[in-house]
């Protein structure tokens, strides 16, 4: 079965996306999903696909369609992808509009403005607005009528239109192109006249709606920002399958292979999120991106391009997002019924009001009132401004929220799922055991280990080297996965594996080693420590607890959250650092694809999951969780794939991130019921005469203020 992947292009609401999916899928033998969220088509067939095919099909439906760069992933939606919807063009189209805007509100707002020919100023700095500014939003609503649908920009297209015609019509045969003319101010319909012009109407509209647009394209185009931040740690070689390269100390391994010559230590944090580095020799396999730490490695290359562990990790990163569900905001889901319903009472009222007797007149002002008055101006602020303040409370609390996807599920949240290396721990190594052996003076063992770790580069012996004073050191030698040797103080000493340091038969004494041979034990990694023949004893080096992490874990619980925690370490190490901060639950010696799947096995079990991880091998489960949580302190993929990120690292702030998403979407859904109703009780009146259209445009306006004001609310409410 073949697949191929599209970069979709001018989609505005998910109706676009559901409508490019059904005419794909009218092709024989493909199967095709088009995901509005990322902007992407996959695409399978049993057979190859003519890719122009595909392309001509999205084309005639009325979209831009593009094959997805093999070795890029994702569009780039800081581009114009789709000409019209792309971040950059929606902020120029945005930022024009709106100096353009604001002297048309002003003059038409403020009588003591409206100089000679003002109405003809508003009609030149208005046009401009309706025609360039708003034309996302008519060509949305001319594509959507050939398909014989309707969305929330149709009704923006048909309130913006009708306002501006009116006021076009008022000013070229009307009498509201006199000289001197003034706007008589008056509520009910039948007292409205060819001299009233809704030019501001029309512009703020755009504005207010394009400025919706704006947040949310942009919120969409940090989607892509994971794929692209991993994808860049793949070190720029070009390698073919089975070639050799050489690794030297500090470089990342240009792609996936084994080592044919050398030893040394490779830090895999990426992969397994652990901070200590794993030996390397002849025979052992190696990733691309991963760190060589210490000595020179020649690898063969087993794989390369989409085949490598690192491309895979960024299939699992875009899939997950592509099957994470998004909010389905209330104005689209109803749009579907709303619109048309707008516009059947519009053409309802006009007919309504010549039968009654109406003048042709009346019933033109009545039929405006109710687009206008309906026009989602307050629903377009309803989600963007509650985001906005809740976005910016959280920048000054440390929290970055990305979009409003990131809500939705907040509030449903049981069960949150937390990496250990770097998120309830430092992910730094330091010593936590020092163990004697009879007789041993414990400085004495300290000092030898610290003077023969000091030269070391391995993040175990740094831990060490700062424990104590030096002595002198010569002869210095590393011995890639045993440890290290040198003479120290005039007498040869060794540090490193029990089993190394032992072998040539050192007496040991009063130090069990027994379960520290291999070098790890239950509190972390062993060092063993020998001088002049004798055993001196072990020192226990180890991934440090946060001072933060037992009573962050504990707020969390009070929020009606179960903790997991989630690790790649050992099980006997992971129960320790969970039992020391509270989490009875623990899944260990877990790879990057079994987090994927440990949060994808808690969602089948019916829980909403929220994870909170900083690394590289955290990216796709971050993707996964209904509410990705990433540490400010972590990789920039993980940072990107996540939903909201802790700036400082400090786990302390995860609820604080829980209770304002909460309140955020508290907001949002207060600010869309209230939209919703003030058009519920306000188109009424609109159609029975008792509001004009300027009446209504000024209605409008006071319901997008009460959708700020409620928004603002959000920078009071207490988080602790």
């Amino acid at each position: 079965m073949s697949t191929t992947r599209l970069d979709i292009g001018g989609m505005t609401c998910t109706a676009c996306a559901t409508r490019v999916e059904k005419k794909l899928n009218k092709l024989e033998g493909v199967e095709a999903t088009v995901n509005y969220a990322t902007e992407r088509a996959t695409v399978r067939a049993e057979e190859d696909v003519d890719v122009q095919q595909l392309i001509d099909v999205v084309e005639r439906t009325g979209y831009t369609a593009r094959v997805r760069d093999p070795h890029g992933h994702g569009p780039d939606h800081g581009a114009d992808h789709g000409g019209l919807h792309g971040v950059a063009s929606m902020r120029r189209r945005l930022v024009v509009s709106a100096v353009l805007t604001v002297p048309v509100v002003l003059l038409s707002m403020v009588p003591a403005l409206q100089i000679d020919y003002w109405q003809w100023i508003c009609l030149a700095l208005a046009t401009p607005v309706v025609a360039w500014g708003a034309w996302p939003f008519h060509r949305s609503a001319l594509l959507n009528a050939r398909q014989g649908a309707a969305t929330m920009d149709t009704l923006v297209s048909v309130g913006v239109s009708a306002a501006f015609l009116w006021s076009v019509w008022a000013l070229v045969l009307g009498e509201a192109g006199h000289i001197g003319m003034t706007m008589r101010w008056t509520w009910l319909a039948q007292g409205a006249g060819s001299h009233e012009i809704y030019l501001e109407v029309a512009a703020a509209v755009t504005v207010f709606v394009l400025g919706g647009h704006y947040l949310e394209a942009a919120a969409k185009g940090r989607s892509s920002a994971a794929l692209r931040a991993l994808m860049e740690l793949q070190p720029a070689v070009d390698v073919a399958v089975g070639e050799e390269f050489t690794v030297r100390p500090g470089e990342r391994v240009a792609t996936d292979g084994v080592v044919v010559a050398g030893e040394s230590s490779v830090d895999e944090q990426m992969l397994t999120g652990e901070s200590v580095p794993v030996d390397k020799t002849v025979g052992d396999e190696v990733t691309g991106a991963t760190v060589n730490v210490s000595g020179r490695l020649v690898v063969r290359a087993t794989a390369v391009g989409e085949d490598t562990r690192l491309a895979q990790m960024a299939r699992l990163v875009e899939e997950a997002q592509e099957g994470k569900a998004e909010v389905q905001r209330l104005a689209d889901r109803v749009s579907a019924w709303f619109v048309p319903g707008v516009m059947v009472l519009a053409v309802a009222t006009f007919g309504a009001w010549l039968l009654l007797g109406g003048t042709l007149l009346q019933a033109f002002t009545a039929s405006v009132a109710v687009l206008i008055i309906a026009c989602p101006c307050a629903l377009g602020l309803a989600t963007p401004t509650a985001l906005m303040v809740g976005t910016g409370r959280g920048a000054q609390l440390g929290i970055l929220i990305k979009g409003p996807q990131v809500l939705e599920s907040t509030r449903r949240i049981d069960t949150v799922v937390l990496d250990k290396t770097g998120t309830v721990t430092t992910g730094v190594m330091g010593v936590v055991d020092v163990a004697p052996a009879d007789g041993v003076d414990p400085e004495r063992l300290l000092r030898v280990a610290a003077t023969l770790e000091d030269a070391s580069e391995h993040p175990v012996g740094r831990a060490i080297a700062g424990q104590a004073e030096h002595g002198e050191l010569v002869g210095f030698q590393n011995h890639a996965g045993q440890g290290v040797s040198g003479v120290v103080d005039g007498e040869p000493a060794r540090a490193g594996r029990a089993t190394w340091v032992t072998a040539p038969g050192p007496e040991v004494r009063g130090t069990s080693l027994e379960g520290r041979t291999s070098g790890g034990g239950e509190a972390g990694t062993v060092v063993a420590v020998e001088h002049g023949g004798t055993f001196l004893g072990t020192i226990t080096v180890a991934d440090t607890v946060k001072e933060s992490s037992a009573a962050a874990i504990a707020e969390l619980r009070s929020l009606g959250l179960e903790p997991v925690l989630l690790t790649g370490d050992n099980r006997a190490v992971a129960e320790r650092v969970a039992a020391q901060v509270g989490i009875d639950r623990v899944e260990a010696e877990v790879t990057p694809d079994d987090k994927l799947r440990t949060i994808e096995r808690l969602k089948a079990e019916g829980r909403v999951v929220a994870m909170i991880g900083d690394g590289v091998n955290d990216a796709a489960a971050l993707a996964a969780s209904d509410l990705g949580i990433a540490m400010g302190t972590g990789t920039d993929v993980a940072i990107a794939a996540s939903d909201l990120t802790l700036v400082e690292g400090d786990l302390r702030k995860a609820p604080e991130a829980v209770r304002l998403a909460r309140a955020t979407l508290r907001t949002i859904r207060r600010n869309l019921f209230w939209a919703f109703a003030y058009n519920v009780a306000a188109i009424p009146l609109a159609m029975s005469g008792y509001l004009n259209p300027m009446v209504a445009g000024l209605a409008m306006a006071f319901s997008s203020v009460f959708v700020v004001g409620s928004s603002l609310r959000l920078r009071s409410t207490r988080l602790t």
